[in-house]
C-alpha cells in the first residue's frame, strides 16, 4: 500500500482519544479520512459502543484509506507506541508480500520526513512520479504495524513497490481474529531496525483498513492510540 504525504492544519492532541466520546458523534476533528490515492472508494470510520466504552470502527468494501493526524509528536521524549484493536478475521486472499493483494484489516501507520538526496535514484524517480500523477509527495520513509497472516508476528515485509515503505507483523495469528489486543512498540527501535538509520521528523500518523486490492470487506476495531515514554 503506498500513501501519499497529506497536509493539515496545526492544532490537535497526540494520539487518538475515542473511549470517553459518545457512540454515534462526529469524529475528532484534527483527524482526517484520506484516500491512498485520486479515485479510491474510502473506508468508513465511526465511533461505536463496544460494551461500556466507545471505539472506532473502520469498515472496508473495496476501498483504501487512512485516518490520519499530523505529526505533533515529539518521539525523542515519547517513542513508545500503545494501542488496542481487534480485527473481524483475517481478508480472504490478502497477502502483503504481493502487490496485487496487499491489503489488511488493521494497520498502525506512521509517515516520516527526511533527506530525499540520500534515496536511490529509483525511490527518487517513484516519489516524482506519484507527485506528478496524484499531486502528493509520498514520504521519506513509511512505517507500519499490520495485522496479517502473511508472516508471523515480528517479521518485516517491505512493500512490493518499494523499500520506503516497511511493515512490521504485530497480529494475525488463528486466534487473534475477533480478539482484542493490547499492542505496543518502540517506534524508534523500529525504524531504526528496518531502515537503518534514524528516524526523522514524524509528518504524520494514523490508522487504515484497506481492501482496495483483493475487492474484499473488512471490519476492524480501534481503541484509543497513546504515546509514552521509552522504557
Amino acid at each position: 500500500m503506498l500513501a501519499t504525504l497529506p497536509s493539515f492544519a496545526q492544532g490537535g492532541t497526540p494520539g487518538l482519544s475515542v473511549s470517553a466520546r459518545k457512540p454515534g458523534s462526529a469524529l475528532p476533528s484534527d483527524w482526517k479520512n484520506l484516500p491512498v490515492a485520486e479515485g479510491k472508494a474510502r473506508t468508513s470510520y465511526q465511533l461505536v459502543a463496544d460494551g461500556r466504552t466507545t471505539v472506532l470502527q473502520a469498515d472496508a468494501s473495496h476501498s483504501a484509506s487512512a485516518l490520519m493526524h499530523e505529526g505533533d509528536v515529539d518521539l525523542s521524549r515519547t517513542p513508545v507506541v500503545a494501542w488496542r484493536w481487534k480485527a473481524e478475521g483475517p481478508i480472504p486472499g490478502a497477502d502483503n508480500s504481493d502487490g496485487a493483494h496487499e491489503d489488511a484489516p488493521a494497520r498502525l501507520v506512521f509517515f516520516f520526513d527526511g533527506d530525499k538526496s540520500k534515496l536511490s535514484f529509483g525511490d527518487r524517480t517513484a516519489m516524482q512520479l506519484a507527485k506528478t500523477l496524484g499531486g502528493e509527495e509520498l514520504p521519506y520513509a513509511t512505517l507500519m504495524y499490520v495485522w496479517s497472516p502473511s508472516a508471523a508476528p515480528g517479521s518485516v515485509i517491505p512493500n512490493p513497490h518499494t523499500g520506503r515503505v516497511q511493515m512490521i507483523v504485530v497480529s494475525g495469528e488463528a486466534d487473534d481474529a475477533g480478539r482484542w489486543q493490547s499492542l505496543r512498540r518502540n517506534v524508534v527501535k523500529d525504524y531504526e531496525r528496518v531502515f537503518h538509520e534514524p528516524p526523522g521528523p514524524l509528518k504524520a500518523y494514523g490508522i487504515m483498513t484497506d481492501t482496495d486490492n483483493t475487492s474484499a470487506t473488512a471490519r476492524a476495531w480501534y481503541g484509543d492510540i497513546r504515546f509514552l515514554p521509552g522504557g
